[in-house]
């Protein structure tokens, strides 16, 4: 078997990451890198300290409007289908790779294998559910991360090939988790001290990140989030996504934060450490979400919605809309009610399951398009 992966964003290369190595007993992979994520520290940075095997093709498409990036890896795709002559195509999550990968696919009757299908926020605005929900309706076969992904799934009609392997995010969190407490962690507390030499030993901080677009756009509302957080009662560390980098630096300048701790994007390894050691996570970032959640860690969601339900049992995150009071609310005020449910994203050996289903699948194309 054949199979064409592609991959284009921070979340898809760590879920790869986990994947990949067992698609050899599955037969041949192609790797495909859009280059939708082209910084380094959201990008080349996980091939290096993951082990991820470099890609075949990259196509470079940089930054752009939806249309243009969009149209541009579907271009891209299509050439290198045509020219490998895949049995299948994979693609991961709900970014604009996923969905232009995916109907380049679709367009030359090259079956789709989606992982993570089924997510739902229910917010037709969002950019990511438009993309998630057009490629459930055109893929072949679908790998869900949790029971609820399966009903949504059926609530639209789609049936067959529906697997609920659990998610493969979750084997990667259990697996890298694990060797970061075994790692010597002193370059981790190296790197804190240097964050934050004013506050001698730290021992106590917040973690944050913001890049959705609905909360990028406007330089007032990424005011109020940093405002907010200025006041907590531990050190905030906030990565930088290259979407705000120029608003953050005129903001600070302007306001000369002191709670706060401005870092570029950090490598996986560096974010399990400091998702670990935080008191809690302030974020709209899915994925961030679902990492916290499975490492216990309780997050505040700068979201009026989220794709996963399932972390809002117990109040373990709350969401949250983007005014001061309420964020510093949520950060201190909301009362859990119940333990972590351990097994709502799997035991960890979801890449395991969708290896076991895929290789069944001998017939190839046939298969889908009779």
């Amino acid at each position: 078997m054949k199979i064409v992966t592609v991959i284009g964003a921070r979340p898809q290369f760590i879920k790869a990451a986990v994947v990949s190595g067992k698609l050899c007993r599955v037969g041949k992979e192609i790797l495909v890198h859009t280059g939708q994520h082209y910084d380094r520290n959201m990008s080349d940075i996980f091939f290096e300290e993951l082990g991820l095997t470099p890609p075949d093709y990259h196509l470079g498409v940089g930054a752009g409007s939806h249309a243009r990036q969009t149209a541009d890896i579907m271009t891209g795709t299509e050439e290198i289908l045509l020219k490998e002559k895949p049995d299948f195509a994979l693609v991961y999550g709900d970014t604009n790779s996923t969905l232009a990968a995916a109907l380049a696919a679709s367009k030359l009757l090259i079956p789709i294998i989606h992982i993570e299908a089924g997510l739902r926020s229910f917010n037709r605005a969002m950019p990511e559910e438009q993309n998630r929900i057009l490629t459930d309706h055109i893929s072949s076969i679908l790998f869900c991360p949790t029971d609820t992904a399966v009903a949504n799934l059926a609530e639209e009609n789609i049936k067959s090939n529906v697997y609920q392997v659990g998610d493969v995010m979750c084997d990667a969190v259990l697996c890298y988790a694990d060797q970061v407490r075994h790692m010597d962690s002193a370059c981790f507390k190296e790197k804190l001290a240097c964050l934050f030499p004013w506050k001698g030993d730290l021992s106590r901080w917040y973690l944050a990140t913001v890049h959705r677009a609905e909360n990028t756009g406007d330089i007032c509302q990424i005011g109020t989030v940093l405002e907010a957080l200025e006041e907590l009662d531990a050190p905030v560390i906030f990565p930088v996504h290259p979407r705000i980098r120029a608003y953050v630096e005129r903001l600070h300048k302007e306001c000369g934060y002191r709670n706060l701790c401005f870092v570029e994007p950090l490598g996986y390894l560096e974010m399990l450490f400091f998702i670990s050691g935080s008191i809690k996570v302030i974020t709209d970032s899915g994925g961030l979400q679902k990492e916290a959640f499975i490492l216990q860690k309780n997050v505040v969601t700068l979201r009026k919605q989220t794709e996963w339900v399932e972390t809002l049992a117990g109040n373990h995150n709350i969401l949250c809309s983007i005014r001061k009071e309420d964020i510093i609310h949520a950060i201190y005020d909301t009362d859990i009610t119940l333990e972590f449910d351990q097994n709502v994203f799997g035991d960890g050996n979801a890449a395991e399951r969708i290896c076991k289903v895929l290789c069944t699948l001998s017939d190839g194309k046939r298969k889908f398009f009779e």
